[in-house]
């Protein structure tokens, strides 16, 4: 259950074309920009494509085209990933960001229908005010059958044609999540794409 909600560490995956990026390709989060954990945050290199083991909540989201993503993680089981996606349009860029959001706040629902038992709390925390808007969500997920807890942040933000996904996760509950951190992180995410 926790692969399902945490970003893990991906092989490299088929790439979008060279056309499908600009000039200015979108930047990436550093591991510092990430909330402040027991460990240090670790990054691999920005990848093209889609990971191979995109999350359960956005899976069939994203298109290939135009997107790349970057995995952190940290000593004690922390994971994060960012992933970028440029569309292309403005308006092609809202379209992925209201189905990456439904995706979200939806998430949960789905997990529950495919995995009876699983218990759990999604929440949207709110929009973060960056370019074109962000917004951050939690979903606190308890799996009696294995004893497990698990929680998720996620964010959705966009600037012009360019659309950023950032999910945190961690074994846990929400009440020990850095909330605050991850939404100056969402923020730095959107500003930092151009």
């Amino acid at each position: 259950m926790s692969a399902a909600l945490t970003a893990a560490a991906a092989a490299p995956a088929a790439a979008g074309g060279p056309t499908a990026y600009s000039a200015a390709v979108p930047r990436f989060l550093a591991p510092g920009d990430l909330p402040a954990a027991s460990t240090p945050w670790t990054a691999d290199p920005v990848r093209k494509g889609l990971p191979a083991d995109e999350s359960f909540c956005t899976a069939g989201t994203t298109p290939a085209t135009g997107t790349r993503y970057r995995d952190f993680r940290t000593e004690l089981d922390t994971t994060a990933r960012q992933t970028t996606t440029v569309a292309a349009t403005p308006a092609k860029a809202a379209q992925l960001a209201d189905r990456l959001r439904l995706a979200v706040e939806t998430c949960l629902d789905r997990m529950k229908a495919g995995y009876p038992g699983l218990e759990g709390e999604a929440f949207h925390h709110g929009p973060v005010d960056v370019e074109e808007g962000a917004n951050v969500y939690s979903i606190d997920t308890h799996d009696p059958e294995v004893g497990s807890t698990d929680i998720a942040l996620w964010s959705v933000g966009r600037d012009g044609r360019t659309v950023t996904v950032v999910q945190w996760g961690q074994l846990g509950e929400l009440d020990g999540a850095p909330l605050a951190a991850f939404q100056r992180t969402t923020a730095t995410a959107v500003a930092r794409l151009h």
